[in-house]
């Protein structure tokens, strides 16, 4: 008979790690988890919270401006990068300490050290082997650089929030959401930003309408987004390290004092001994998983960006419940990806709910669209020319709605409200009957009327 320290032994004290942690240990089990960094993981320390935090920073740029022609003189602005970084940092201590707090609150044990899979049912951390029934690898992922000469001399997301200063001057290479949302808070500080994607599209993911309006709205704040273009190589002076020199695919060379890669990901799997066990992976590196999140290997599961499905951080806390649940509650619980809303924190916002138009054209026979575009009642007297995107996807057949998107002002707050209509399945007749709040910019979804195909 097996004498096993722990029911289960989480790796990786991130978002998804934690609240399984917790979940687990509150239906009685007994847990410990190790974690070699900070608690949070990647969304507490270089992911969502830091960057949402300089995103509202970046903001005040625009809400000066905008506040003139509300009657307001505002006088000088001056910017302190060193007193928001250190503001940012001391939120996000706090931050850690609760995690620590939840975690003993539960009665998880916390390990600080790296963890090394010996086989199904052993772990080590600092020389120490602990037994446990289950296995949890929640370990994540990092940003990666794309291989080409000079490549050294760029940063990724991990650095940018802990840079010394604010750039003078910035290239970003990229299309996805951290390019676009890394961009945007630069550009909103006073950096001179150009944006390359290798593509003729940013966000590509998402509703393609999405990206193309988004580019206008960024070029509109002076970001220089250059498409169809890629970074061939990076030199700097040796004197004068500080500035570098980008050589672009179209042949332009730019001049400037940071590079940051915003171009993937991978999963957080070295070291981890997986091999020691006979745990498959993709060739990215990625933990194959079946719908309960189970490996391979009887006793050992995965959750979270090191399974590479779909990388944000809600969904690797329901995959954390999920596991808990099915492990300790006797439960057969399965994720559903469908219907997930996602925002964007660039300038300005994008939210996505459900299906692309792509998509749904592939899904279903016929679909109406609904679209709007317009200045929001605020951008009247400001002076911006800032404008909004909405658009809502609609099988015509059913009259569910399949999809719908947005950019503008806080669009993240206004899509999740109207993500719990969609879990519910909302048809656009529902959606119609709703009274919308004037004047708002969410008003609008409920009153398109008019298909535009």
């Amino acid at each position: 008979m097996h004498t096993y320290d722990y029911d289960l032994f989480t790796i990786g004290a991130g978002s998804g790690g934690v609240r399984a942690s917790r979940f687990a240990a509150q239906y009685g089990a007994r847990v410990a988890v190790a974690e070699a960094g900070p608690l949070g993981g990647t969304c507490v320390n270089a992911g969502c919270i830091p960057k949402k935090l300089m995103s509202y920073a970046a903001h005040y740029h625009s809400d000066f401006a905008d506040a003139a022609g509300f009657g307001w003189s505002m006088g000088e602005q001056q910017f302190d990068w060193a007193t928001l970084i250190a503001n940012k940092d001391k939120e996000i201590a706090r931050l850690n300490g609760i995690y620590g707090q939840i975690l003993t609150n539960a009665k998880v044990d916390i390990i600080t050290g790296h963890a090394q899979i010996a086989d199904a049912h052993t772990v080590i951390v600092n020389g120490k082997s602990y037994r446990a029934k289950h296995i949890l690898i929640a370990t994540g992922g990092h940003p990666v650089k794309p291989e080409l000469p000079g490549s050294e001399l760029g940063i990724t997301s991990d650095e940018f929030f802990h840079l010394p200063a604010l750039p003078r001057s910035a290239v970003v290479q990229g299309g996805g959401y951290i390019a676009v949302e890394l961009a945007s808070i630069l550009n909103g500080l006073g950096c001179q930003v150009t944006l390359v994607q290798r593509g003729q599209q940013i966000l590509r993911s998402m509703d393609a309408d999405l990206g193309h309006f988004l580019i206008a709205e960024m070029r509109k704040k002076g970001v220089e987004i250059a498409l169809d273009t890629s970074i061939v190589s990076i030199t700097a002076d040796d004197s004068d390290t500080q500035n570098k020199r980008v050589t672009l695919s179209d042949g332009r060379t730019l001049d400037s004092d940071c590079i940051l890669f915003a171009t993937g990901r991978k999963p957080n799997v070295k070291g981890l001994g997986l091999e020691n066990a006979g745990v498959l992976v993709r060739e990215n590196g990625a933990i194959i998983v079946d719908e309960h999140f189970a490996t391979n290997v009887d006793s050992i599961y995965a959750i979270g960006d090191v399974i590479d499905r779909m990388a944000l951080t809600p969904v690797a806390l329901a995959e954390g419940m999920i596991v808990a649940a099915n492990l300790f509650q006797h439960g057969r619980k399965l994720m559903s990806y469908e219907n997930i809303p996602t925002a964007v924190f660039s300038h300005p916002n994008v939210a996505t709910l459900g299906m692309t138009e792509a998509r749904a054209r592939e899904k279903h026979k016929h679909i109406k669209i609904f679209k709007s575009e317009f200045k929001a009642l605020k951008h009247t007297l400001s002076g911006s020319t800032e404008r909004c995107l909405m658009k809502m996807i609609v099988d015509a057949d059913t009259d569910r709605v399949l999809g719908m998107h947005m950019v503008g002002a806080d669009a993240g707050e206004i899509i999740q409200g109207f993500a719990v209509a969609m879990q519910c399945g909302v048809t656009k007749a529902q959606v119609d009957a709703t009274i919308g709040v004037h004047p708002t910019i969410a008003e609008e979804f409920v009153t398109m009327r008019t298909a535009v195909v």
